[in-house]
């Protein structure tokens, strides 16, 4: 029997458990670490160390024992499973409802969006800059839906009368989903990096002569 003891900045969980259960899946890296020579440090008690968040861990012991999936949390044990690269498990997690629509759907879609997680971290990068001495950071998204819209880029952009370098640009793409899908998915992926952040249209000023265009969107970084 081997005993593990998984630390993290918010705890350590000591978990029980034996060998042949850790090397159950000869090709994971949680089995190359328990083969031959363990390649882990060890406590004065002679437990090994594994450096992750043990709250994880103990469902990844779950199915190495006994096949059983978690009911909660699927996304972070899926990544506790892609990190030790146990593929039963990875590929089990991957056809639950939790992440089938992740994956198969919405990832699928960003794929398909040009730069989307480029763009991702730029926004952030200029929100943080502009943060300074600021309760608010607004930035100027333009949606690019179709090759026709983006016949139309120039002749919008020249119209538009905010700073027009700070403006992040996604699309166009070839797939289902409409301008709103995406701007849900750049609040969702910017909200899962703890930012509190809405999205709204820009309002332009507009003239009775001049051609307007619903390209831009006004994503706001709340600080306080």
């Amino acid at each position: 029997t081997s005993t593990l003891s998984d630390r993290s900045l918010t705890g350590r969980l000591v978990c029980g458990t034996t060998l042949s259960t850790l090397r159950r899946h000869p090709d994971s890296r949680l089995a190359e670490l328990f083969s031959g020579q363990p390649k882990l440090l060890t406590d004065p008690q002679g437990r090994f160390f594994i450096d992750r968040d043990g709250s994880r861990f103990g469902s990844v012991l779950e199915f190495l024992r006994s096949d059983r999936l978690p009911v909660e949390n699927i996304q972070e044990v899926y990544e506790e499973a892609v990190h030790y690269n146990i593929k039963p498990l990875i590929k089990r997690l991957e056809e639950a409802p939790q992440l089938f629509g992740e994956l198969v759907g919405r990832q699928q879609f960003l794929s398909r969006v040009p730069h989307y997680k480029e763009n991702i971290e730029v926004l952030i990068r200029i929100a943080r800059a502009d943060a300074i001495a600021a309760r608010r950071s607004s930035i100027l998204i333009c949606v690019l839906r179709s090759e026709e819209d983006l016949g139309c880029y120039d002749d919008a952009i020249n119209r538009l009368e905010a700073d027009k370098e700070s403006v992040v640009t996604f699309g166009p793409w070839k797939a289902a989903p409409s301008v709103r899908d995406l701007l849900d998915c750049v609040k969702m992926d910017i909200q899962s990096r703890g930012y509190q952040v809405s999205v709204e249209p820009h309002a332009a000023e507009r003239s009775f002569l001049s051609k307007s265009y619903n390209f831009f969107h006004k994503l706001t970084f709340t600080w306080w």
